[in-house]
């Protein structure tokens, strides 16, 4: 099983996405928070296949549902329960992924 805690932001309500491989292409999905939207979420995405995880941003059931559910387009969560399914399928580490804002000003920006 591969677990997941997400702190999203300013609305403080993080999550933990459980993500778990039932055969080679099948994975259940769980997310647990206080956020009643990502409740509903988890619980419209709570059974994905390999297929549906690698699908297009624009087709990708965890977006579509997430866009009908969630009211803040910028939520991490759905991008989190995807790099899950991953790490469980195997085709990915469980690496940290990291978001930072900035002070530095634009033109000393440097990647």
């Amino acid at each position: 099983m591969t677990k997941l805690k997400i702190q999203p932001g300013a609305c403080d309500l993080a999550a933990v996405v459980a993500v778990e491989k039932k055969d080679g292409r099948t994975f259940s999905v769980v997310i647990r928070s206080e956020c009643e939207m990502l409740e509903k979420l988890g619980a419209e995405i709570a059974h994905l296949t390999l297929t549906e995880a690698f699908r297009r941003i624009g087709d990708n059931p965890v977006y579509l549902k997430a866009s009908a559910i969630l009211k803040h387009p910028s939520c991490p969560v759905p991008s989190g329960v995807l790099k899950a399914v991953e790490v469980e399928a195997g085709l990915a580490v469980a690496k940290e992924v990291r978001m930072a804002f900035m002070e530095t000003p634009p033109s000393e920006v440097t990647v």
